[in-house]
């Protein structure tokens, strides 16, 4: 009964078909995961996409969460002898954390207030008097109260007074009032603290020295940059509605009957329990709520980015020569043959203050020459630019000398968390007698190769795509940098033959001890020749195999669909198809008009529908198609290298290195990326930057404006032709 509760709540609140919303969850709780709901139980979930379904899944985890809670609420309240029937039924009906917990407050064990002193001293009853307002004489009430515990009237009095400002600041009416008053008015106030105006490290804060604006139109990057500020004790943030007169006159005409005596002392209790109760603990819940929807902003953008980067073109299996450039450490160079395998590794000093430029020409053209090296990867940190040039030099000398071979071509490739990685156990237990300079020239090498395979490897916050992802919720972060990384591999597929176990932990139903177990496998039994092989895989058992095999490629299998995403549960449908049509399997994936000739619709059952057999249907067409885009060379403007050599009014090629709420970064090669703020990436309106450029892409910009003080290029795509 509770399930369908919730089911209907998670429907309504993502206006999703509610028997779709009940089959997922019924899928997510037999240990179903999100990839493979998506992928091979479209008739179960009327076609969700995995976004979806992760609504759904994050949904139902806040509602059980909310449901914990109002056990906790019904025992706590009932072991205090107050559950009436009425208040548990209003508790049980709950599930808004925020009512629940305005529900719950007045029976919330706390610590000694003024009002629970006042209590003890028996002033309640004065505190009902007063709130009643029918006494003409309140000091005369009082007096009825003074005891050896209350020293006098004005004592009495206060302590009444004390009793309602609690009541009033815990009364749900009143709450909601006030919260509304935050919603609707609520603006941010951030002050710089003057002791710290002055220091280096509140220069980047100085922005938000006297800064002031509505609540509900701070964006998560300010709002993000304001919380640090404060963290570091540079800003005072505060959170306030625009007229707290106002608030405190709203209250009053609750409570307040008239001019009276008794009535004035409600309206100083009120005033009183508004500023130092209420009005502290809404503000403090705006303050949880607007970084709690920054972070969410921010965990969103972090995670496209991590997506476009993951899902980037691949070279695919070429011999690579990687190189990690230096000046005064020199490049470390490496050559990998065809499937990363490291085969040769040396420095080079091409550059000052070494300057060995000839003997690193030399080198460099014999390791092309005796590796065969067929592209070269270099590092897109410090001295790149200049390197790139060497080798282009390189390269030009051996086409004059020997024109029969294809040059090599020449990526340039982000090396943002190589030295993270260099430095991990996943890398040490890759090269174990190689240094960090190898591991990192190794991985820029296998990036260019195929991206995702290699940044799996590395902690994402350490990839450089985020947006103040040191200051967000670090647990929502790393579910939701998880998710993206586990969508990303999965809508690829793994070869299982070539995988690493970093990489195979990743497959819908795996995780990393069944992923050694296929390594181990591998090591022992060779390479896989068929998905059925992966039964034989210690603590692999039928649930594991049916969510991981149609997201497994075993390139050269036997059946050609073990290298297809066609799911081993949907063999006999294609077996069939091709029986129909008097065919091989293979011929049917090889031959078009073969497939012309199916009529999808003779072979829908009870639990095989269309949504499965268009998939099918799709994937004999392009088996096992890489769905990444294709890579494309990128060229950096001719002696633009340093910022002194920029121009306003100059445009330039850039790569996008980085997107964020307010625009875009971008590389135009002079080590210092320039921002394309959100009013600069076009000509109309862009509310989302991901509309306008994705990760990596290569953009034109016009430079608009260069601060040399604080190291910070303007640029935009407005009126630039792309």
């Amino acid at each position: 009964m509770q399930q369908n509760i919730i089911a209907k709540l998670i429907a309504q609140s993502l206006q999703l078909g509610t028997e779709a919303v009940i089959n997922t969850l019924t899928l997510l709780n037999e240990g179903c995961t999100i990839p493979f709901i998506s992928r091979y139980r479209k008739e179960r979930t009327g076609g969700l996409d995995e976004v979806q379904i992760a609504a759904i899944s994050d949904q139902y985890e806040r509602l059980k969460e909310i449901e914990k809670r109002k056990e906790t609420v019904l025992k706590t309240i009932g072991e205090q002898d107050k559950l009436t029937p009425e208040l548990e039924k209003r508790i049980n009906d709950c599930w808004d954390a925020t009512e629940l917990e305005d529900i719950y407050l007045p029976f919330k064990p706390r610590r000694r207030t003024r009002a629970q002193v006042a209590r003890e001293q028996g002033l309640e009853p004065l505190a009902k008097i007063l709130l009643l307002q029918r006494e003409r004489d309140p000091e005369s009430a009082a007096r009825r109260f003074v005891t050896g515990d209350v020293a006098d009237v004005t004592s009495a009095i206060k302590g009444a007074q004390d009793i309602i400002a609690e009541q009033v600041s815990e009364d749900e009416r009143s709450r909601q009032q006030v919260r509304g008053a935050f919603r609707r008015t609520a603006s941010i106030t951030s002050k710089v603290v003057k002791a710290k105006a002055n220091s280096e490290e509140a220069a980047k804060y100085s922005d938000y020295f006297d800064w002031h604006e509505p609540l509900k139109r701070c964006s998560s990057h300010r709002l993000l940059a304001m919380r640090r500020g404060e963290n570091e004790g540079i800003l005072r943030i505060s959170i306030d509605p625009i007229d707290d007169d106002e608030c405190i006159e709203r209250l009053q005409r609750h409570y307040v009957y008239g001019n009276t005596p008794c009535g004035k002392l409600v309206a100083e209790a009120i005033e009183d329990g508004y500023k130092r109760l209420l009005k502290p603990a809404i503000e403090t819940e705006f303050s949880n709520l607007s970084k709690e929807q920054a972070d969410a902003e921010a965990i969103r953008v972090f995670a496209e980015n991590l997506r476009q980067l993951l899902l980037e073109a691949p070279l695919g299996q070429k011999r690579v020569m990687g190189i990690d450039p230096g000046f005064r450490t020199g490049c470390k160079v490496v050559c990998l043959d065809a499937q990363g395998t490291l085969l040769h590794h040396e420095a080079i000093f091409p550059h000052p203050p070494i300057n060995k430029r000839m003997q690193a020409n030399a080198h460099v053209q014999q390791l092309i020459k005796q590796y065969r090296i067929e592209a070269i990867a270099i590092g897109n940190g410090t001295a790149s630019r200049e390197t790139r040039t060497f080798v282009e030099e390189c390269l030009s000398e051996m086409n004059t000398n020997a024109a029969s071979n294809a040059a090599p071509t020449i990526f340039v490739v982000s090396e943002d968390g190589a030295s993270v990685y260099s430095a991990s156990k996943v890398a040490r237990e890759e090269f174990p007698d190689e240094d960090v300079t190898v591991r990192g020239a190794v991985s820029i090498g296998r990036r260019l190769m195929d991206p995702l395979a290699e940044l799996v490897k590395i902690d994402p916050k350490s990839i450089g795509v985020g947006q103040y992802q040191h200051d967000v919720d670090q647990t929502k972060l790393k579910q939701q940098l998880d998710q993206t990384v586990i969508l990303c591999v999965n809508a690829v597929g793994v070869n299982v033959n070539t995988a690493s176990q970093h990489l195979l932990q990743y497959v819908s139903g795996l995780g990393p001890a069944l992923a050694k177990n296929i390594v181990d496998y591998r090591r022992e039994n060779g390479a896989f020749t068929s998905r059925a092989q992966l039964k034989k895989v210690p603590r692999l058992g039928p649930s594991a195999f049916e969510q991981c095999a149609g997201f497994l490629r075993i390139p050269d299998a036997k059946n050609p669909l073990d290298n297809s995403a066609v799911h081993p549960e949907s063999y006999a449908i294609v077996e069939r198809m091709a029986k129909d049509q008097h065919c091989t399997v293979q011929d049917l994936i090889e031959q078009k008009d073969l497939r012309a000739h199916i009529d999808i619709q003779h072979y829908v059952t009870s639990e095989v529908g269309l949504p499965t057999l268009t998939d099918i249907m799709k994937e004999l067409e392009k088996p096992g198609r890489d769905p990444r885009m294709q890579l494309e060379e990128f060229h950096f403007a001719e002696g633009i290298e340093t910022v002194d050599d920029l121009i306003e009014g100059m445009e330039l090629p850039g790569i996008v290195t980085n997107i964020t709420a307010f625009g875009a970064f971008v590389d135009i090669g002079v080590h210092q990326d320039g921002l394309v703020h959100v009013s600069q990436l076009a000509n109309k309106f862009v509310k989302d930057p991901n509309d306008v450029v994705k990760l990596h892409q290569h953009v034109r910009v016009k430079v608009l404006e260069i601060d040399h003080h604080r190291k910070r290029i303007s640029l935009t795509m407005r009126g630039v032709e792309q």
